[in-house]
């Protein structure tokens, strides 16, 4: 019913249904239904995930139905991503759906309230989770970014702005260093950049929650393969705990969508099926480098039978989006339905 709506308006109304069947108390047969059985628990970064499969961020990047989406099953739920300041993000329309390809162009830009409004959500999310679910409650990440204002000169303040604010009521945090629609973001991926904000955002979180908080990067599918490798062994170097891969890729290769309705739609990273090949390449070749950190794959996974080959070429958890917009609501059960028949 959504096919000739714009792409973010569908987006919040069905986002908005999610939450209102949480309101209503309609969700508690969904958690029932949905709940990932036992025998999907899965160790990762010193934590235990009800399932290997979570929903990327990019879907609430506010914190404001995170409770909601986790009685549909997900094993975590990232948050996000979030800056340091409130930020609009890029002019509409900037969301749009390719059907052919199962897949979306976005230039959202970061839009999301900013880290001091979001944080006490967060706060008040995790108390929910451990109530509903108990020990084994649905993890929460917590993706943070660039606000689009600050000089690149000055991004590691911003990043600790926001590590200060958030890494207390995050069970892992994510730096964001890769998304296309912020601009220059993406020369943070440079290791020269990259090291020392990494080490400063997981010292500071650390030093504030008087715990270790896992520290994730997540890095673009445009990255080269000789790149990639360099994240791997500067990983290791700093002893994170993940790797996420892939964000969004700049490329257009391969489109089943007319080439003149994909040029219409302008800038932006593409999502979905199109982006599996090179995500499951990257997942490969950091398997084969990286010593401790986990993987978390992510990028064109539709079906359980993906998130099957994702764990099997060395992932440890696996996450998915754009999917969703597609699957709907009962995407991660049956998902989790097809892992435990595995």
């Amino acid at each position: 019913m959504f096919a000739g709506m714009d792409a973010e308006r569908a987006h919040e109304i069905g986002f908005g249904a999610i939450r209102a069947a949480e309101k209503t108390g309609a969700s508690r047969l969904l958690r029932a239904a949905f709940q990932p059985d036992k025998k999907l628990r899965t160790q990762a970064m010193g934590m235990t995930f009800p399932s290997p499969f979570g929903l990327a961020a990019g879907f609430d990047k506010a914190g404001i139905g995170t409770s909601a989406l986790a009685e549909l099953g997900f094993g975590h739920i990232e948050v996000g991503t979030i800056t340091g300041q409130e930020q609009p993000g890029n002019p509409q329309p900037r969301l749009f759906r390719l059907p052919p390809d199962r897949a979306l162009i976005n230039r959202m830009g970061f839009n999301n309230h900013g880290a001091q409004r979001i944080a006490p959500r967060l706060a008040h999310t995790r108390k929910i989770l451990t109530r509903r679910f108990g020990q084994h409650r649905p993890i929460l990440g917590v993706n943070i970014g660039k606000t689009k204002t600050v000089a690149l000169d000055d991004a590691v303040e911003d990043y600790l702005m926001s590590t200060k604010l958030l890494a207390r009521h995050a069970d892992y945090l994510v730096v964001n260093v890769s998304s296309p629609n912020t601009p220059g973001l993406r020369q943070l991926q440079a290791i020269a950049s990259l090291s020392p904000l990494l080490d400063a955002v997981s010292k500071t979180a650390d030093s504030m929650t008087g715990r270790h908080v896992p520290l994730a990067v997540k890095i673009a599918p445009d990255l080269v393969d000789d790149d990639v490798v360099a994240v791997a062994d500067m990983v290791t170097e700093l002893g994170l705990d993940a790797v996420i891969a892939t964000n969004t890729t700049i490329s257009r290769d391969g489109l089943s969508t007319a080439a003149s309705d994909v040029e219409s739609m302008g800038e932006g990273g593409l999502s979905g099926a199109p982006l599996a090949d090179r995500s499951l390449a990257v997942l490969e070749l950091l398997a084969r480098h990286l010593e401790h950190a986990s993987i978390i794959s992510v990028g064109g996974v539709t079906t359980g039978e993906d998130v099957v080959q994702r764990l099997e070429a060395g992932a440890t958890l696996v996450q998915g989006y754009t999917a969703f917009l597609y699957e709907g609501p009962f995407w991660a059960g049956r998902i989790n339905a097809t892992l435990e028949q595995r």
